[in-house]
C-alpha cells in the first residue's frame, strides 16, 4: 500500500486507510486548500476520501502557485502516478472540476493508472468556458469573497491579502484553460449539477457529453451545498464509483 511518508510529503492531506479499495481524490476549489473538505467523512463505503493539498496554500504556503491546470496535472502525474497503487476517482467543484478533469486526462494518457470516474460538480465543460461571475471581479470584490470563504470574524489584512492572491492566481488558471478537444473513454465523466445553483446553473453543463462517456445528474441544493457533504451527494458518489468499477 501507499507509504505514509509518500502521502504526507506534498499532495495528500490525510493518509488513506489500507482497508479501502478505492481513493476519491478531492480537489479544493478556487482560493481554498484541503481543509475545505473538513466536513466530509473519511470514507464513503469502501472509498477513502483524500483531500488534496495544492501548492501555494495551507501546509504548502511557501511553494509557488502551479500557474495552469496543465502544469498542475503534469506535477501531480509525475509524483502521484508512481505511488497510486489502487483504483481511484477524482472530484472537483466549480474551478476545481477543471483541475480534476485535466489531471484525469493526463493520468489516462500516460503509462500509469487511469481514474475510474471524474466527478465534475457545478462547472461548464472546458469549451463552454471560462464562465462565472468571480472571473470578472476586481481584487476589492474578491476580498469580500475571501472573507466569506474563510469565515473570519476579524480577518487581518495580511491574511486576507494572501488568500486574495491565491484566489486571483486560481482564477487566472481557469481563464486560460483551453484543452485540446480530444475525448477519452478511459474513465466516466459524471457531471453533477445543483437544482438551486445560481453561479453555474445546471442547464449549462450539458457540454461535458462532448468530452467522453458522460452521465449527468442534478442534486437538490445550491452552489455551496457540497461543502457539508450532504447524504444525497455521498450516495451519488458511491453509486457512481461502484457502477464504473463494475464496468471496468
Amino acid at each position: 500500500m501507499i507509504g505514509k511518508e509518500q502521502n504526507h510529503n506534498r499532495w495528500f492531506a490525510t493518509v488513506p486507510p489500507d482497508d479501502c479499495d478505492h481513493l476519491l481524490l478531492c480537489f479544493p476549489y478556487s482560493g481554498c486548500g484541503a481543509s475545505m473538505y473538513r466536513q466530509w467523512p473519511d470514507r464513503i463505503g469502501d472509498t477513502a476520501v483524500v483531500p488534496l493539498q495544492l501548492p501555494g496554500r495551507e501546509t504548502r504556503m511557501g511553494e509557488a502557485h502551479y500557474g495552469t491546470y496543465e502544469n498542475l496535472a503534469e506535477q501531480m502525474t509525475a509524483e502521484l502516478g508512481p505511488v497510486l497503487d489502487r483504483d481511484f476517482s477524482v472530484f472537483g467543484h466549480c474551478g476545481a472540476a477543471l483541475a480534476a478533469f485535466e489531471f484525469a486526462r493526463r493520468m489516462a494518457s500516460d503509462d500509469t493508472r487511469s481514474p475510474t470516474t471524474c466527478f465534475v460538480s457545478s462547472q461548464v465543460a472546458p469549451d463552454d468556458g471560462p464562465y462565472g461571475r468571480f472571473l470578472d471581479m476586481s481584487e476589492d470584490e474578491l476580498r469580500v469573497v475571501v472573507v466569506n470563504l474563510l469565515g473570519l470574524v476579524t480577518p487581518t489584512k495580511r491574511l486576507v491579502d494572501f488568500f486574495v492572491k491565491v484566489l486571483v492566481d486560481d482564477l487566472a488558471a481557469n481563464k486560460v484553460y483551453r484543452p485540446d478537444r480530444s475525448t477519452t473513454d478511459s474513465f466516466e465523466i459524471r457531471a453533477i449539477g445543483w437544482s438551486a445553483d445560481v453561479e453555474i446553473p445546471h442547464g449549462l453543463m450539458d457540454g461535458w457529453a462532448r468530452w467522453g462517456r458522460c452521465t449527468s445528474l442534478v442534486l437538490d441544493g445550491d452552489h455551496q451545498a457540497f461543502v457539508k457533504a450532504p447524504g444525497h451527494l455521498l450516495d451519488a458518489l458511491q453509486a457512481g464509483v461502484e457502477a464504473d468499477t463494475r464496468a471496468l
